[in-house]
Formats: C-alpha cells, structure tokens, sequence
C-alpha cells in the first residue's frame, strides 16, 4: 500500500505503475492491510505497512489537538526554505517522551520532527534549480519531513516517492505533502539493496551520519547512480564522505534547528558523483 496526497483530487496518480494499489489522502484503519515482503513489481514503491498506518493515525491526531507546547507538533515555515512548511516538534525529544508514554512502547527517534541541515540544503538547491526535478522521477531517500520531496514536487517534477524505514517518517510525508498541496508517494521499506529502477533523479540528505550507513549508502548512491539517473547529496559534514568520487555543486550556510547542536548555522555541502 501506498500512502499517496494528490492536490484537490479524488483521482489516483496516472504516473504511479498501474498494478500498484494507490490510496489518496488517507489509508484503511489499521489491521486491514497486512505487512508483506515487497514482491518485485514494486520496484522502488515498497508498501506501507500496518505501522504507517497507525503513525498516521497518531498524526493526525497530534496536529489537530488543542493547545500548544514543548510536547506538541505546529505547522511552521523551514528556515532555509521558507516556501516549505512543515508539521515539526518545538522540542522532538519531549514529544518523543510524551508519545512513548501514552503508547506504552519504544518508539523510533522522531527525526523527521526536525529539520535537518542536509536536507535543507538539497531543498534550497531544487527550488533555485527546478530544470533538476521539473518533469522527471524523484526519490527522496531517508525522505524524514519530507522537506526534499516537497521540494521536487514544487519544481515540478512528474512524479515524487519520498521513502524511509520509519513508520511515522511515511506519516509525516503524507501530512506535510497536504499541508503544502503537492503530489508526494510515501513509501516505507529498506531500498539500499535495489538499484532504484526508474529514478530519474535521486536525492539524499543528512544520510551518512555513521560509518556502517554510510558504507551500505554510498554503495546505493553509485548503482543508482550507474543506471543513468542524477544523484544529489546533502551532507553537513558529519565525517563519512569518501575522500574522492564526489563533486561539490554548492556550499550553504544553513540555519541549525536540529536537537543537540551547539552552532546556529552549519555549512553544507550539496555533492553528486563523478
């Protein structure tokens, strides 16, 4: 299953493959769809499991509860990419704690409640160069907000799956993707042992953050990259770029809002291979 926003739309996607199932807006109550290996004909579109589905669930919960606070979600503009809004915590880990509390179980770290630097550099760089995105495949990888694909989507590319391993990142995409009435696919499911078939242009922010990711990362980025397609990174110098194989395409001074950061600002560097 596929948690898919189309913009004053009732209809499915015509760009999506036809024999995935498509859902608009919102999803099935959970226990319905059942989580499933992904079969080949997904290709990059590996289905949102009952886990999404509850994130969602809690969500949209979370965005229209009254009142406000350090443990609450709000809708605000991204500070680099002000054309964007996104539904982000005041303070992800007290509502990470908050949340955890009123499940009863662990949660996943809530990285899409923040906005990342690296991210917001690859947002930034397609909305000041939309001839990357406009009219082709996107895939945000490791999608978090969903900033980047929102992005892609407001350049105006054909289409947009925004894909992460975390349940309430996939929810997250969805809610913001409405919030800023563009066309986003959000997909769960782990894609770094594909080749990203039928990408167009690929981008990743703020994923080589240790060195095993980065490792398995960097291996997906040059196979996708070897297909043809376009490849964009944002990284804010976290430690685990390859001495070479890399080009710098721009260099931004970013506004920090992420948790445990002391500088408000940080350079980052948007890359493609060679």
């Amino acid at each position: 299953m596929i948690a898919l926003y189309l913009v004053d739309s009732n209809r499915p996607n015509p760009d999506l493959p036809g024999e995935v199932p498509q859902v608009v807006s919102t999803v099935p109550p959970a226990g319905i769809v059942k989580a499933a290996r992904r079969p080949a004909r997904y290709g990059m579109l590996a289905p949102v499991t009952d886990a999404a589905h509850a994130a969602l669930t809690d969500l949209e919960r979370e965005i229209l509860a009254p009142g406000g606070g350090l443990d609450r979600l709000r809708l605000v503009r991204t500070p680099f990419v002000p054309e964007v809004r996104l539904h982000l915590a005041e303070d992800a880990i007290v509502w990470w704690a908050r949340m955890e509390a009123h499940a009863g179980r662990h949660l996943p770290p809530p990285y899409w409640a923040s906005v990342w630097a690296g991210g917001q550099a690859l947002a930034r760089y397609l909305l000041d160069h939309p001839e990357l995105a406009s009219g082709r495949r996107v895939l945000d990888l490791a999608a978090g907000s969903g900033l980047v694909a929102i992005a892609a989507a407001l350049a105006g590319a054909r289409r947009v799956v925004a894909n992460d391993i975390d349940p309430y990142a996939v929810a997250a995409v969805t809610v913001n993707a409405r919030a800023n009435r563009v066309a986003v696919a959000a997909t769960g499911g782990d894609l770094l042992d594909t080749d990203g078939a039928g990408v167009d242009l690929l981008v990743a922010g703020d994923v080589l953050y240790d060195g095993p990711l980065a490792a398995r990362m960097l291996a997906f980025l040059r196979r996708v990259a070897a297909t043809g397609a376009d490849v964009l990174v944002g990284d804010p110098g976290r430690g685990h770029l390859p001495a070479d194989g890399l080009t710098v395409v721009a260099d931004y001074p970013v506004p920090t809002t992420e948790p445990s950061v002391d500088s408000p600002v940080r350079r980052v560097q948007v890359l493609r291979p060679r």
